[in-house]
């Protein structure tokens, strides 16, 4: 069955980095679009970054500049590099792919401090 484990979350201060990474298992992932999403308390869960298997790449406008998706096939496996961190960033952010439906990882928090 399809899996998705992320990890890389964590406490940070603003302007600092963080590299959230994903395992991915049960589909083959070189074929499958892969996606971040994130969900702050309160909001709904919002794309921040896609992956095609092409490695074009789309980001929502809020992290344009900021933020790196990448993949590796080999590994099965997708990143979320984040820079220039700012508060407003704070939220639990998930793997994401649709394989006949959406499939989502647990997610990791990721909180932006000062």
């Amino acid at each position: 069955q399809v899996q998705l484990v992320e990890s890389g979350g964590g406490l940070v201060q603003p302007g600092g980095s963080l590299k959230l990474s994903c395992a991915a298992s049960g589909f083959s992932f070189s074929r499958y679009t892969m996606s971040w999403y994130r969900q702050a308390p309160g909001r709904q869960r919002d794309v921040v970054a896609t992956i095609t298997t092409s490695d074009g790449t789309n980001y929502a406008d809020s992290v344009k500049g900021r933020f790196t998706i990448s993949r590796d096939n080999a590994k099965n496996a997708v990143y979320l590099l984040m820079g220039s961190l700012k508060p407003e960033v704070t939220a639990v952010y998930y793997c994401s792919v649709w394989v006949q439906r959406y499939y989502w990882g647990q997610g990791t928090q990721v909180t932006v401090f000062s």
